[in-house]
């Protein structure tokens, strides 16, 4: 079987278009806020300019004729020959989704949706490009789209603004000598060639003069030259466009026709009156958003070449890439090392060596040194939320635009960071999120006028880090949780008895329940009772939870609060009944010794006074199953937990034991699922300690006191 050799080069192309994909979104939702400046514009041409260059290599002929009228839309902006309005940001945002589709079809190997991708190109062919420009796409597109041009009526309005086109083709002379810095990024001067030879009629001459004898060649260098003649109607500015992402690593040099102007390329951006007197007879600068190729000779031209110039990005800091697999292998083994050297402790502290022996302070210094690695290896995989956020506003459009619902979406903390894993999986809840908060939370155009609110409902998305881990919230202005309708629905589908007593809270979690709706007709968007139910399992899964925050006729809040990792985690290892067990260090708030004088009976439980409150007080190794009856709290000692949606809550162990860092191992997939438990360890002493899942023992102890006083309880709703 032959392994293609670029299939390497391939996969990193692919993984910068969705780096450039990303950026092209965010600028263009950036510029539909407002911002025009010049930064913002160069940034999303930039973007497109660099798909196209990559996908021309590869000879991705489909991506290059799409990108190819979509950059020459964006270069009419920058350049100010296109006024940038709500209209025009539309025909972009929707040009970014079919390109992102391209991209997506060439790494999948699809034949792409050619109707869907000319629609576009109609579309932003047919935008006001304030003059003669607007006329020359039809060609531009013939040029780089490797095939015939399109007719005349395929783009309304083209006819009426064409400028006068050169009578007949004309001969240019083109030299170029690539650097071996060009073939270094996988480019070649065949590619080059290629893409002039679809411009016109090519005669190519090979200037080999620069070559050294045989042993004096050096393999990475670069010793041939090109001399092109080119019979073309085609334009300079088309002819140049070919060397665009490669100007830096190929000097060019393209001398006019005969007798010709260098006029017909299409006019550059307004520019001072100083500077046109100064070189009057030079060729036409480079689109200000790339290099100069060379300094206009005179002095007087230097500063409004100045002035048109954008603002130079800040330099990004270097990266390096690594495949996925050997960081997953390098985090095991830290991890490993981590047991190690609690397994060094353990045998320190049985050989009964002092603190101070050389050995226990060696040990000491590991341990510090182990952290230390542990810290920076998790910071590796370690991202910002940024790559989930940006694609929910083209979430957002799709389901706004299926529904008839208007809302905006505003987003907080993207830069928060968070374990790659979780990352990965954070885009399914979230989208189910969204979908069900614009469906279900914002109320109709009319409804909200009514009620007093804008037309435009509004989905906020934030995260935050809290107590070690990271919150994510998704929240609208809408009407709330209809209680009573989610109730009989419950009802009607048999999903809780009808003499069920529930709380808000516990009526609100019915809507995790599957097959659970409250949607009359089953649309695109919902109504088939899948989606929370999914978003609940799949944040259990990372080893989170989730909680409802609604307020009738204001709107609903989701919150998801997951680990930072699923690697490792600080706990406090504590003995229960035989057992060891770890809770979570970020749920402790403190450790409390229990006193008779705290502790209050309350018939279907006991509650601890703390400091003028007072909290449940709950016996783990009864909720386990431990013990059968609950041990007396004075003889064991209480983690004072915060919980989330339930407030403090008090967890009676038998002893604490200390604190130590461990490494999580699933116990679902190699053993099975256990209520209460969230994951195991193992201990420096070679045994497994299950890892406290501390909602879930709340959960549980809530439902046994339910079934002991015998109230009809949702099983499920907590």
């Amino acid at each position: 079987m032959s392994i293609d050799p670029n299939e390497e080069v391939r996969a990193t192309f692919y993984q910068e278009c969705e780096e450039r994909l990303g950026d092209l979104e965010q600028g263009l939702l950036q510029m539909e806020k407002g911002a025009h400046d010049s930064e913002t514009v160069n940034a999303v041409f930039r973007a497109v300019h660099s798909i196209k260059g990559g996908a021309g290599a590869f000879g991705m002929d489909p991506l290059v004729r799409f990108a190819h009228v979509f950059e020459t839309t964006l270069d009419d902006m920058r350049s100010n020959r296109l006024p940038i309005t709500q209209e025009v940001m539309r025909v972009m945002l929707r040009a970014a989704d079919v390109l992102s589709d391209h991209v997506t079809c060439a790494r999948d190997g699809v034949v792409p949706d050619e109707s869907h991708s000319a629609a576009l190109v109609a579309a932003m062919q047919a935008l006001d490009r304030g003059g003669e420009h607007a006329a020359g796409d039809a060609h531009e597109a013939q040029a780089a789209g490797h095939g015939a041009a399109p007719s005349a009526g395929s783009a309304p309005g083209l006819a009426a603004v064409e400028p006068p086109a050169p009578t007949g083709p004309r001969e240019w002379q083109i030299s170029f000598r690539p650097a071996a810095s060009m073939y270094a990024k996988a480019n070649d001067a065949v590619l080059l060639l290629r893409e002039l030879s679809r411009l016109g009629q090519l005669t190519v001459t090979l200037d080999t003069s620069g070559l050294p004898p045989l042993d004096e060649i050096d393999p990475e260098s670069s010793y041939l030259s090109w001399s092109v003649r080119l019979q073309t109607e085609a334009s300079e500015a088309e002819i140049r466009e070919i060397f665009d992402f490669v100007e830096e690593e190929c000097p060019l040099e393209i001398l006019p026709p005969a007798g010709a102007k260098t006029a017909d390329a299409p006019p550059p951006a307004p520019k001072p009156a100083a500077a046109v007197a100064a070189a009057p007879a030079a060729p036409p600068p480079p689109k200000p958003a790339e290099p100069e190729a060379s300094a206009p000779p005179a002095a007087a031209a230097a500063p409004a070449a100045a002035a048109r110039a954008p603002a130079a990005p800040a330099a990004a800091a270097p990266t390096i890439r690594v495949d996925l697999e050997r960081v997953d292998r390098l985090i095991n083994l830290v991890g490993e090392l981590v047991i190690d050297q609690a397994v060094l402790a353990q045998r320190v502290v049985e050989a009964g060596l002092a603190r101070s022996s050389d050995v226990a302070v060696g040990l000491e210094e590991l341990e510090q040194l182990t952290r230390e690695i542990q810290d920076s290896v998790m910071a590796i995989r370690a991202q910002p939320v940024r790559s989930v956020f940006q694609r929910m506003p083209r979430l957002v459009r799709e389901v706004c635009s299926m529904t008839g619902k208007p809302a905006q979406l505003v987003t907080e903390g993207e830069g928060t960071e968070v374990d790659k894993t979780v990352i990965e999986r954070l885009t399914d809840p979230i989208t189910h999120m969204i979908r069900n908060a614009i469906d279900h939370g914002l109320e109709p155009v009319a409804k909200r006028l009514a009620a007093g609110k804008p037309a435009e409902g509004t989905i906020r998305l934030s995260a935050r880090h809290r107590s070690g881990r990271i919150v994510i919230e998704v929240s609208d202005d809408g009407g709330g949780i209809n209680r009573d309708v989610v109730r009989k629905k419950a009802i009607e589908r048999g999903l809780i008895a009808a003499g069920a007593t529930l709380s808000d809270e516990e009526t609100d979690n019915l809507i995790f329940l599957p097959g659970f709706s409250t949607a009359e007709t089953i649309t695109d968007v919902s109504g088939r009772g899948v989606g929370m139910d999914v978003v609940r399992r799949s944040i259990q899964d990372l080893g989170g939870r989730i909680s409802i925050t609604s307020i009738p006729g204001k709107g609903s809040t989701f919150s998801m609060s997951l680990p930072l990792t699923l690697a490792v985690l600080d706990g406090m290892v504590v003995s229960v009944d035989t057992q060891t067990l770890v809770v979570p260090l970020t749920a402790i708030i403190e450790t409390l010794q229990p006193r008779t004088g705290n502790l209050y009976d309350l018939g279907s439980g006991t509650v601890m006074a703390v400091r003028e409150n007072y909290v449940p007080l709950i016996d783990v190794g009864a909720v386990l199953g431990y013990r059968e009856e609950a041990a007396p709290p004075t003889n064991g000692v209480t983690l004072l937990v915060e919980s989330e949606g339930r407030g403090r809550v008090a967890l009676l162990v038998d002893a604490i034991q200390g604190q130590r860092q461990v490494v999580i191992k699933s116990l679902e997939s190699n053993y099975g699922r256990v209520e209460g438990i969230a994951a195991a360890t193992i201990l420096g002493d070679g045994r497994v300690a299950l890892i406290l899942d501390v909602d879930a023992v709340i959960a549980c102890r809530r439902r046994l006191a339910y079934r002991a006083a015998d109230i009809p309880q949702l099983e499920t709703a907590s």
